[in-house]
């Protein structure tokens, strides 16, 4: 059994693992509220860009002008999953859940025999891909000590991304990243980026003549890139927004175990305190009664 002074140590430890851990849930909440406001406000334009692409795409069909970005390659061989992480830790199941959802579809697309790569961004991600899939990562962006990753970070991605496709080094593209539905609950999520997924839902023609200017192909030749880049930038704001209620929870389950934690302890403790009380009365009565 632990001593009085090893267990009033712990009891100390835990108590200032707690103030962190609480600090850092006020921290996490703080920056929630910012990043949850960025992401539902850049949700409306991404799906209506989506919108704008699939009724153009439409039109296009499978005409031979159409833009690569949307035709594709023609083949399906090699596979680039565009991987979004953290930096930091300390966010629950948030990262893991992300790399998951990339390996389950890495491992379904080779039990197919294709091949496949990946672009990681953020340094949760790596030690695990890196160790399931060595010698399969062809790219990884930095973004540690980026306080705010914006639209920048995203057009760089986005532009590299493309840069490899035109240069043959995949055929199709897909994204992960997890989206933001509570500060309760992330949802791992993949798409496919490239080529441009066929239009599902697009709404029947008013019967209203349409002419564009420039032509259709035109239109989606300045549209398909930008589209790309903004579905990147979306995942950005949707794991940011992730990261921080997935902190906040993981935190406030911390500082709440640390506190049972504390009361178990200060339970022993007592009961040890006790004992040792007991213990010397019981030899000071019985060295009196000797004498």
């Amino acid at each position: 059994m632990a001593s009085l002074k090893e267990l009033k140590g712990r009891i100390g430890s835990v108590k200032s693992t707690q103030k962190i851990t609480k600090a850092k849930k006020m921290v996490a909440a703080a920056k929630l509220r910012r990043a949850q406001a960025a992401a539902e406000a850049a949700r409306p334009y991404a799906t209506r860009l989506e919108g704008v692409v699939a009724s153009l795409a439409s039109k296009v069909g499978g005409s031979d002008s159409a833009p690569q970005l949307l035709a594709g390659t023609g083949k399906s061989d090699t596979h680039l999953l565009v991987v979004l992480n953290s930096d930091r830790g300390l966010a629950g199941a948030f990262n893991s859940n992300i790399v998951r959802a990339a390996r389950d579809k890495a491992l379904a697309l080779q039990a197919e025999g294709k091949k496949v790569l990946f672009y990681l961004v953020g340094r949760k991600g790596r030690p695990v891909i890196a160790r399931l899939f060595a010698g399969q990562i062809v790219e990884q962006y930095e973004t540690t000590g980026i306080r705010d990753i914006g639209f920048e970070q995203a057009r760089d991605i986005a532009a590299k991304v493309m840069e490899m496709y035109e240069a043959g080094a995949f055929d199709v593209a897909h994204l992960f990243y997890s989206k933001f539905r509570s500060a309760l609950l992330q949802e791992a999520t993949g798409q496919q980026l490239i080529p441009v997924p066929a239009p599902v839902d697009v709404p029947a023609s008013s019967g209203a003549a349409v002419e564009y200017e420039p032509d259709e192909e035109a239109i989606l030749a300045d549209l398909l890139p930008r589209n790309i880049t903004i579905q990147i930038f979306k995942g950005l704001l949707e794991n940011a927004a992730s990261e921080q209620g997935a902190s906040m929870t993981a935190m406030d389950n911390a500082t709440r175990n640390a506190g049972d934690l504390i009361n178990k302890l200060t339970i022993i403790y007592n009961r040890t305190r006790q004992a040792a009380i007991t213990t010397e009365l019981i030899e000071i009565i019985a060295g009196a009664e000797a004498l």
